[in-house]
């Protein structure tokens, strides 16, 4: 048996306490799956007049995947989207060709404290549906099923595991849980996906016998699940799917198999061509870096959205 990979975050604290641990990607392992970006926010306390909302930024051959633990995040995008993000929801924004969206505190929510706590990823689209029409689809709490196994609470956010199906359309193979461990428990994984990681949101663990603490990510050996035994109660995520059709240059906030993809869409968003989300002037410049040079390097520049 192969060895776990074990992945540590790559810490930015973004101002009021706001931290987002980043896990993907990473030297030791770019992509699991079809997930290529993986952002662990809070938990923090908004209070009023404190917002770290994100202005109007774009994408191309992605899809972002959105998923609160608690809090609040009111999505606008350049198809004309409004959506409020609650806990348990899966907000999937399928980027394709090039959408342009934000993420900003509700209004209903400026006069509150409240704690924002949750998950983004993206997920790379297979290189047949990159220049996909955008769109945007919100799959509320209520719809993600969700069962007792082994005596842990799993939601099937995407795919299909332990029987349940999620709604979630997805363009490949792609599996997402969220898992609660009972103190004492022991949960046996299955090889659901030929590639699967695990993320520890809180709590400690041990996969395979090997500790591992909170805000940490293990990826299996491919084609293999494991068996996690827990002492206290743990939440943690499990993310995988069906492996990359080839590799992807991720700049800024740009996915694409082709290096010249990168570079058009950076004039694109240059030239304020790639759209707009209505009733919102700011929006997040361009930066320099790798777009004035003849070609991008890959992984570099990625911020969160």
């Amino acid at each position: 048996m192969n060895e776990l990979l074990v992945l540590q975050p790559n810490d930015k604290d973004l101002g009021g306490g706001f931290k987002v641990r980043r896990l993907l990607p990473a030297a030791k392992r770019r992509s699991v799956g079809p997930f290529v970006f993986f952002d662990h926010f809070g938990p923090a306390t908004e209070t009023p007049g404190n917002q770290h909302d994100v202005r109007p930024h774009p994408h191309i051959g992605l899809a972002t995947v959105t998923y609160l633990f608690e809090g609040a995040m009111m999505h606008r995008d350049s198809l004309g989207s409004v959506q409020e993000i609650l806990p348990g929801a899966i907000n999937w924004m399928t980027a394709g060709r090039g959408i342009v969206h934000s993420e900003r505190k509700p209004e209903r929510l400026m006069g509150a404290e409240y704690v924002n706590h949750g998950l983004q990823l993206w997920a790379a689209l297979p290189q047949a549906f990159e220049e996909v029409e955008p769109s945007f689809t919100h799959t509320a709490s209520r719809a993600i099923p969700e069962r007792d196994e082994q005596g842990a609470q799993v939601r099937v956010l995407i795919g299909e595991a332990f029987g349940l199906a999620s709604p979630v359309k997805t363009f490949a193979p792609t599996v997402y849980l969220d898992v609660a461990l009972q103190a004492g428990s022991t949960f046996v994984l299955p090889a659901l996906a030929a590639e699967l990681a695990i993320y520890v949101v809180d709590g400690h663990l041990a996969i395979d016998g090997t500790p591992i603490g909170a805000h940490t990510m293990v990826a299996l050996p491919d084609g293999q699940g494991a068996t996690l035994t827990a002492a206290d109660a743990v939440r943690l995520v499990v993310i995988g799917g069906a492996p990359l059709d080839g590799p992807r240059f991720i700049t800024w906030n740009f996915v694409s198999s082709r290096r010249e993809r990168i570079l058009q869409a950076g004039d694109d968003w240059a030239a304020q061509r790639m759209g707009h989300v209505p009733g919102e002037t700011e929006f997040i410049p361009l930066p320099g870096h790798p777009f004035k040079v003849q070609s991008p390097e890959p992984d570099t520049g990625t911020t969160p959205v």
